[in-house]
């Protein structure tokens, strides 16, 4: 095959994995290699690709209990994506690899585990909010992209970017991917809606949405002021705040957190995680009542991954397990099926 052609069908295939997640499999490919090279004596590089299951069991030995159980699983099919790659054989009995995997997991230091994501909650936001001054552009744009991301149970990173420089108008969310419908359906009832150009879980696009909703966290309040200071224009990045130039500067993930973090602070509140937005949407409308499906709907789960919320939040579960269940009419529909 010529080098040009091989080269084509490479370029074809990265696509198959996310950016981020190709960042994380470069990585574990890197420790292979390295743990390869410090072997007495160094693996040759012709028993590397394809490697033998013993020696892909022995790099998982050899770096259990330095790494967290779902880093080295990551490098572990960091290099099994290398395989994939370039078309070599991948010969790993999944018994044997799923308790290897167990086994790095358990032996993972202390240090590698993060601590709990605390679930942002309404209070949580208003008192945030009350720290905030709504009328500075970068408060204004971080208050709109906090109630948004809250109350359509998304991604942090899907309303803010990773790095200024990294704003891809064809793959993050813009102010024209906004559409607002006053009466939608036949309940005549009003929602807005946003369209992801691009997520982890659906390269071609889907649409968040939310509703209205009472009280300082409503997110229709916070996005129409943040249109009214900000104002970016229907190429700019949605979240986009006005600088002192009056350039319109995308919201990236940092500066969000950053400020967040410090308004909650001055409010008395710990510090906070960007994943805690999506926990604590999960816990208010399951709260609400609302029944387990549409609230997998509202966050574009396409499993029933998020039931981890469940079992760590004792919360959610409180009202379905006292003597007299507060939402017992609801608990039929609400909560998801048995395994």
């Amino acid at each position: 095959m010529a080098d040009i052609t091989l080269q084509r069908i490479l370029d074809m295939m990265s696509f198959a994995w996310a950016p981020n997640t190709k960042e994380t499999y470069g990585a574990g490919l890197y420790i292979f290699h390295h743990y390869c090279d410090c072997r007495v004596p160094p693996v040759p590089e012709s028993e590397r690709g394809p490697a033998s299951e013993e020696l892909l069991l022995e790099f998982l030995a050899g770096c259990a209990g330095t790494y967290s159980g779902s880093t080295l699983k990551n490098y572990f099919y960091g290099v099994k994506a290398w395989h994939t790659l370039h078309g070599l054989r991948w010969d790993v009995d999944d018994t044997r690899l799923t308790s290897a995997l167990t086994a790095v997991d358990r032996l993972a230091p202390p240090s590698s585990r993060r601590p709990k994501r605390e679930p942002f909650t309404t209070d949580v936001i208003t008192r945030i909010g009350a720290n905030l001054n709504l009328s500075l552009p970068l408060d204004a744009a971080v208050f709109a992209c906090l109630t948004t991301t809250f109350w359509s149970a998304s991604r942090l990173g899907e309303f803010t970017v990773p790095s200024v420089g990294s704003f891809d108008p064809s793959r993050h969310v813009k102010r024209s991917d906004v559409s607002v419908n006053d009466g939608a359906g036949r309940l005549n009832l009003p929602v807005t809606c946003f369209f992801l150009p691009w997520t982890k879980c659906a390269p071609r696009g889907e649409t968040a949405y939310w509703s209205p909703q009472d009280g300082p966290t409503d997110p229709k309040a916070a996005l129409h002021n943040h249109f009214q200071v900000n104002n970016p224009a229907p190429g700019d990045a949605l979240f986009g705040w006005k600088r002192a130039n009056g350039v319109v500067r995308p919201l990236t993930r940092t500066e969000f957190m950053r400020r967040v973090n410090a308004a909650a602070s001055a409010a008395g509140i710990g510090p906070l995680q960007g994943h805690g937005i999506r926990i604590g949407s999960v816990l208010e409308y399951m709260l609400r009542g609302i029944p387990f499906d549409v609230v997998r709907a509202i966050g574009r789960w396409s499993s029933d991954a998020f039931t981890l919320y469940l079992r760590k939040h004792a919360t959610i579960l409180a009202p379905y397990i006292q003597n007299s269940p507060i939402l017992e009419p609801f608990t039929r529909i609400a909560m998801p099926r048995t395994r």
